[in-house]
């Protein structure tokens, strides 16, 4: 229970980083567009912080670690959100920075979002077989 606590705590202060990172670097740009920054920070607090609370709750009562699918979905998840949220977070300097991306360079940045948006739903799908698995005992 307390090795998925401290993921969630790790994604928290990430998520609150990056609010504060997105709040600062738009005023000290003068931005005040839409930009992909602002959902760094909703993406890490409930897909990183709040995933890893519930999984704590069911950690306190049952053992997941049996459980290979829950194996499988740590190593996947926390891949693909922390991806997800860097790939934000350089699409949203881009944004504010005004650069014009070559179609390469813009569909990279997308590209690797994607791989980053696979892997977090992947591993959403294996943490629910697992919670079905446990539920089956």
């Amino acid at each position: 229970m307390k090795k998925y606590l401290n993921i969630s705590l790790v994604y928290a202060i990430a998520a609150m980083a990056g609010g504060v990172f997105y709040r600062e670097f738009t005023k000290f740009q003068g931005y005040t567009g839409v930009t992909a920054l602002g959902k760094v920070h909703a993406h890490l607090f409930l897909l990183g912080m709040l995933v890893f609370l519930v999984a704590a709750l069911y950690a306190a009562r049952y053992d997941l670690e049996t459980v290979k699918t829950f194996r499988a979905f740590l190593w996947t998840y926390n891949l693909g959100v922390p991806l997800t949220a860097v790939m934000l977070l350089v699409r949203g300097v881009t944004q504010v920075m005004g650069m014009n991306l070559s179609a390469a360079a813009d569909a990279s940045i997308s590209g690797i979002a994607g791989i980053g948006h696979i892997l977090t739903g992947t591993g959403i799908i294996l943490l629910i077989l697992s919670l079905k698995k446990l539920a089956e005992k």
